[in-house]
């Protein structure tokens, strides 16, 4: 066996492991480009290849340098992104390629345990994951659905709600000023750039591998959910919706719309995605489809000892900064403008 590094954007080794193994939409060769399009960062993947040539394991990675210092981040902004191992000795033989590198290691593992072993790695953080198995029938998915869900869809339908996929990137900008008035309003947050969510449109909407879904009250765009979806499984990704409109309750309409394009789509599962510990009615709300409920740990390898001085001042700054930024005095376009040059640090 050898191990090879090689561009998961475009090389033949990274797509045969991907499909062959239970990975993620993150392990994507999509998503990446997403990435790598937007922040301008380099990807690689070190690879596993046995005698044959055949692909038996890999990890990709993002190096990283900024103010904050070089570190490798597997991968950033993601919601979880396992190496792709079957056992302790693939794992030892991929991350003794990296920390040599002697920078911080950042990973997130939901589905593989073995990195969460490696004493050379600290648990920094955990959050929920919730999965919705599409196999069943549609009526035993409505039956498994909490009361206050079935509710909420009916009423939305007798109040005029309805739901179409979207056809254009007007309608994907619409969605974005919405989704930058949730981050910013609601939870005092920078949003992604836009270029961001245009990339993810041109990679796996026009490729045939997502969409985004809209709630329209009278002739108004009042919520969105965009889905991702990859090999088996739909992916609930982002969501975002009027606030003055939420007593129409389109976000469970969304949800129960994304439900049946799955199944038509042929999906297995519906991927809700990550929530964090502290956002206990998001818990609850993804709860109440009938998902299961599993953690994300964070992993983090510090080979100097932690971050320096200048490293925990510049993230109080950038606190600081998102704060000024969106102030609900700032004008939303400053505040977009914020997030594109900002954004980027929050890895």
């Amino acid at each position: 066996m050898k191990v090879v590094c090689v561009d998961p954007r475009t090389d033949p080794l990274w797509r045969s492991l991907v499909e062959k193994t239970e990975s993620s939409v993150f392990h994507s060769p999509s998503w990446i480009r997403v990435l790598t399009d937007t922040y301008g960062w380099e990807a690689s993947a070190y690879v596993i290849v046995d005698d044959a040539g055949e692909p038996r394991a890999g990890i990709p990675f993002c190096r990283i340098t900024d103010m904050f210092g070089e570190r490798i981040v597997a991968l950033p902004f993601s919601d979880y992104c396992d190496p792709l191992i079957r056992d302790t000795e693939s794992w030892r033989v991929l991350i003794d390629k990296l920390l040599p590198e002697h920078c911080p290691i950042n990973l997130r593992c939901l589905h593989n345990d073995v990195p969460l072993t490696d004493e050379r790695f600290s648990l920094a953080k955990q959050a929920k994951w919730h999965r919705l198995v599409l196999r069943p029938e549609l009526d035993a998915l409505w039956r498994a659905m909490h009361d206050s869900t079935h509710r909420a869809i009916r009423k939305s339908e007798r109040e005029g709600l309805t739901v179409r996929v979207a056809e254009s990137e007007q309608e994907l900008r619409t969605f974005f000023e919405m989704h930058l008035k949730v981050r910013k309003y609601k939870y005092g947050l920078l949003a992604q750039p836009y270029s961001f969510f245009r990339n993810i449109w041109h990679h796996f909407v026009d490729a045939q591998h997502g969409f985004l879904l809209l709630a329209i009250h009278g002739d108004k765009i009042v919520a969105g959910d965009f889905f991702l979806e990859w090999k088996d499984t739909l992916y609930y990704k982002f969501n975002a919706s009027l606030p003055d409109d939420l007593s129409h309750r389109p976000n469970d309409l969304l949800i129960w719309e994304g439900i049946k394009q799955g199944k038509n789509r042929g999906d297995a599962f519906l991927d809700f995605g990550l929530s964090d510990m502290d956002q206990e009615g998001l818990v609850r709300y993804k709860r109440k489809f009938g998902t299961e409920e599993k953690t994300i740990s964070f992993l983090r390898h510090e080979p100097n000892g932690g971050p320096t001085l200048a490293e925990k001042e510049m993230r109080e700054l950038l606190g600081r900064m998102t704060s000024r930024f969106t102030d609900h005095m700032v004008p939303d376009p400053v505040t977009e403008k914020a997030g594109e040059d900002l954004y980027r640090l929050f890895t």
